[in-house]
């Protein structure tokens, strides 16, 4: 039996945010498309839907109404701070520019667009430790989070008074590209349900099938930063089932230039799943900010210690060289209360929900519901007890190895921090109590952050402690385009009929972060390079 042919005139190979949007475009200057998505109709939107929904984006209104003053300039200079940019990098920087000239325009005007709302409050993520990050609030959370997102971008596609230029294909491999006299003229694959071959034809080919973080890790490990030493011997994964990175290989046998795959965004703060839906399945955790952070040994990690909402790669950096690669978060039941939470959308069920009673509740009083789940449901990374002597011993059950938590040395490193705070914030000599004073000096942050809350208070207790794992996320490197998102080659010319977007991209040129992001800019680099590549095709391109 012959393969099944089908005809297009612009082929989407994948479903994910970058798709999505690339799809929108395209129907808006009235081209047919063909998105074919391997995972299942439940599942379109890839990793966006089950994000927290955080948008990195320069000068919007939510910025001016808190007086928040911000441009292009500013954004760029922060950005390339924390990029580390190589001599060689004249596609991530251009693209680097380009998205703090035209997030306003290209993603904040075109998500409002399609009724997405941003809470009024803008948050203030990746602050920087050893060089400067944001210098100003510019992460805009989704009302609804990363599936409100989908959502919202799935209604307004069903909606689009041209629908019926678009065919989607549910549960289709995409697994290599037609090739006629130089140029790619379509692609093939199979079909997930029984295995059958099909073609596609068409003059425009869209990558939008993600980066490598998200298949058996083996890439990930392969890839690994050098200049942090070897992997972990655990790695979570928290990316898509189906991130293999395989069209990235397919685009770099034509000739495409696949760059910077070692630059990888990890997070540090990974605990297993309890579905465990996959091998080394993972959520990461939004690190508590009052706890101290603890190696496998009991060592309050430093000489700078570590910090959420600062600076995510050093936080990894830092961990990974560290006795076993792992780490302890110790805290208390009002620390958790107030600062624990989950970079997903499934566990923060008020923002997920978009229930305001729920979350001014959870505001005022803590989200008790988030804290039991976590700690019943997550048990094998969770430990709770009344005293140190009884926390030690559940954390010394969790140690690998042969990592064991040095009793004497953990109690005495508490202690002196809670004497610290004992003394008053005018004697305060504790990096970690002089960043709690920043983040509680914006309103965005103290309502987030306890106020200077001793680890041992009795009437905090009982102890928590947290066992934590890198967290595979995104890889910051993919296939280097130009600024109309068209494949280059090695010598810097493009090859016809391809073109890359979202994290298959790098997000833009082939890695636009360079080594760190500064936290939603990978939502904002899908819809980035998602409108550019499709108003390019619709242009001619």
């Amino acid at each position: 039996m012959s393969e099944r042919v089908i005809q297009a005139e612009v082929i989407i190979a994948g479903g994910g945010l970058a798709g999505i949007v690339a799809a929108f475009e395209l129907l808006d200057h009235g081209r047919k498309v063909l998105l074919i998505e391997k995972g299942t109709r439940e599942n379109f939107g890839g990793m966006a839907k089950d994000s927290f929904g955080g948008v990195h984006m320069i000068g919007t209104p939510h910025q001016k109404r808190q007086r928040i003053h911000d441009d292009p300039e500013l954004a760029l200079r922060d950005w390339e701070s924390v990029a580390a940019f190589g001599p060689n990098d004249e596609w991530p920087r251009r693209w680097a520019k380009f998205y703090c000239e035209n997030s306003l325009e290209y993603i904040f005007h075109f998500m409002r667009a399609r009724k997405i709302d941003f809470l009024p409050i803008v948050n203030w993520a990746e602050r920087g430790v050893h060089r400067p990050g944001n210098s100003i609030p510019r992460w805009h959370i989704v009302w609804g989070t990363g599936f409100e997102i989908i959502f919202k971008m799935l209604a307004a596609l069903e909606a689009h008074p041209r629908r019926r230029n678009l065919e989607i294909l549910f549960d289709h491999e995409v697994s290599g590209f037609e090739i006629q006299n130089g140029a790619v003229t379509g692609v093939h694959g199979k079909s997930m349900a029984d295995g059958k071959g099909y073609k596609a034809s068409g003059p425009h080919v869209v990558i939008a099938s993600g980066g490598m973080c998200g298949g058996d890790l083996s890439k990930v490990r392969a890839n690994w930063f050098k200049n942090w030493g070897p992997a972990p011997k655990v790695i979570l994964n928290g990316a898509h089932i189906y991130g293999d990175g395989m069209l990235q290989d397919r685009a770099h046998d034509l000739g495409g230039n696949v760059t910077h795959l070692d630059k990888q965004w990890h997070y540090a703060t990974g605990i297993h799943h309890p579905l465990k839906r996959r091998p080394f399945d993972g959520i990461s955790l939004v690190p508590p900010r009052s706890a101290l952070w603890m190696n496998a040994r009991g060592e309050r990690i430093g000489p700078v210690p570590l910090v959420g909402n600062t600076d995510t790669r050093f936080l990894v950096e830092s961990i990974v060289k560290q006795p076993g690669q792992y780490s302890w978060q110790v805290l208390n039941w009002k620390i958790a209360l107030k600062e624990l939470a989950v970079s997903g959308c499934d566990y923060m069920t008020a923002f997920r929900h978009k229930k305001k009673l729920m979350l001014l509740k959870h505001m005022l009083f803590g989200n008790k519901e988030l804290v039991n789940r976590l700690v019943k449901e997550c048990a094998e990374d969770i430990v709770v007890a009344g005293n140190i002597n009884d926390l030690v011993a559940k954390m010394n059950e969790k140690g690998l190895d042969g990592h064991r938590i040095d009793r004497k040395v953990m109690e005495e490193t508490i202690v002196y921090y809670d004497r610290q705070i004992d003394g008053g914030k005018k004697y305060f000599n504790d990096d970690q109590l002089r960043w709690l004073m920043n983040f509680r000096s914006y309103r965005g942050d103290r309502m987030r952050t306890c106020n200077f809350q001793k680890i041992l208070d009795p009437k905090a207790m009982p102890l928590i402690a947290i066992r934590e794992f890198i967290m595979a996320r995104k890889s910051l490197g993919g296939i280097q385009t130009d600024l109309q998102g068209r494949v280059l080659k090695t010598d810097g010319k493009p090859v016809p009929g391809l073109y890359a977007v979202g994290e298959a991209a790098g997000f833009g040129g082939g890695g636009i972060h360079g080594i760190g992001s500064l936290e939603g800019t990978f939502l904002g680099g899908c819809v980035l390079t998602g409108r550019v590549a499709g108003k390019t095709i619709a242009a001619g391109g």
